[in-house]
């Protein structure tokens, strides 16, 4: 019996160590060649597009070409509680989001405000649409600019500032402003000469995605026929708040330097827009090269003593101020609601629009401002009353003046040298 014994034993083991070996074998095998499925790879899950709302469209005419109409239009306008319907202006583009193969959007997202974008996302199955706000958070920088004016400050920031400083639309803003911040001090379109120097303190804001905007300007110094003039902004508690001078008076007076906005008079860069007073007959007041129809504003308050046609100057508004001072809107085209004899009016209320009537070739305005009979341009003595830093604030607005005279007149020739830097939400 031994040897069935042995011989059974010999041929278990030998099982047993095949199956050991073949055991070894697929594990050696699978750890260098698992067995798993292919990965399925989602190239892309939905359809994206963009839609933009042109002149003299709305909301729904944008969100109907998406395919949202009827009652999901109205659930939509129910959640979007964000975007403005009826204050949208015309170039808003509008993303579009919806499953691949579907005609149904899923998701609206729009850029309301620089600091905001509004995504309206549709619920499950037909509950309607919820709104998610993000913000978008922007890095303040201050920064200086300068250059010198050959034909028009907005030539003079176009070779000053590059498109990495500030794009083009936001140059044209700062242009505007720094005329708004001289108002009442320099009228852009004649005081200044060629070679009139600029030099502005700016804060500039760069979002996380990259996009500059200009913010607000901290303090300015403009040559004016080679004479300078400083700009500094000073807030503080109880009401104070402006641009005040180098010695403190406020840049606000009774009347502004121009009736018309430099915004609305050089509208592009590039345009030079000299004054026509060689041209006529006239030589008592100051005449405006502006587009027909270009809103014409009171340099002061004032009552209406005129309106209507007169003579030579056509259709003309005459305003009564202080101390025997008139001012003449000549060749409107139309007049201001609300103007006739007896009206007052307040300091930049549209009185007309410019216009050709009268003895004139082309559309302009001519201005005139009369002291005591005769007519006499608007110097800053006649501008009225001069307010001043209270002297409780004297020695913070000095303290103020020093920190950005240092920033905005340094040393460095650089045009464009930071400074201070912060993060806003």
């Amino acid at each position: 019996m031994g040897l069935p014994w042995r011989t059974s034993h010999y041929v278990a083991a030998g099982a047993l160590a095949a199956g050991a070996l073949l055991w070894g074998t697929h594990e050696a095998w699978s750890g260098r060649r698992p067995l798993t499925a292919r990965p399925l790879v989602i190239t892309r899950a939905y359809d994206e597009f963009a839609d933009t709302l042109h002149r003299n469209e709305t909301l729904s005419d944008v969100l109907s070409r998406a395919g949202i109409t009827g009652r999901a239009y109205t659930a939509f306008l129910a959640a979007a509680t964000g975007i403005p319907a009826r204050r949208l202006q015309p170039g808003l583009v509008f993303e579009f989001r919806r499953l691949k193969g579907d005609s149904v959007t899923q998701r609206v997202m729009v850029r309301t405000a620089p600091e905001s974008r509004i995504a309206v996302s549709r619920r499950g199955g037909d509950s309607g649409w919820v709104q998610l706000v993000e913000s978008i958070p922007w890095t303040v920088t201050r920064l200086r600019a300068m250059g010198t004016i050959e034909s028009s400050l907005y030539d003079a920031l176009d070779r000053a500032i590059s498109d990495s400083f500030l794009p083009l639309g936001q140059r044209r803003q700062l242009a505007w402003e720094i005329a708004d911040v001289y108002d009442w001090e320099v009228d852009f379109t004649h005081d200044l000469r060629p070679g009139d120097r600029f030099d502005v303190l700016i804060e500039r804001l760069e979002s996380s995605e990259g996009e500059r905007r200009f913010g607000r300007i901290l303090a300015a110094r403009v040559d004016v026929a080679h004479t300078p003039s400083y700009a500094f902004y000073f807030e503080a508690d109880g009401g104070v708040r402006g641009f005040y001078d180098e010695q403190g008076r406020s840049l606000r007076r009774a009347f502004l330097r121009a009736p018309l906005e430099f915004r609305r008079v050089s509208s592009r860069f590039g345009g030079r827009y000299h004054p026509i007073l060689k041209q006529w007959r006239s030589h008592q007041g100051t005449d405006y090269a502006a587009g027909y129809g270009t809103p014409v504003r009171a340099t002061a308050d004032g009552v209406v003593t005129k309106a209507g046609r007169e003579g030579g100057y056509g259709n003309l508004v005459e305003l009564r101020h202080g101390n025997g001072i008139r001012t003449r809107y000549g060749h409107l085209s139309a007049f201001g609601r609300g103007v006739f004899i007896g009206a007052r009016v307040k300091q930049g209320e549209w009185v007309g629009y410019v216009g050709a009537t009268g003895l004139a070739t082309g559309p302009h305005l001519h201005y005139e401002f009369i002291v005591n009979g005769r007519p006499t341009n608007p110097q800053r003595k006649d501008a009225g009353p001069v307010l001043k830093v209270p002297d409780r604030l004297r020695a913070a607005f000095d303290t103020l003046r020093g920190q950005l005279l240092v920033e905005l007149e340094p040393h460095s020739t650089t045009p464009a040298v930071p400074a201070v830097a912060a993060t806003v939400h």
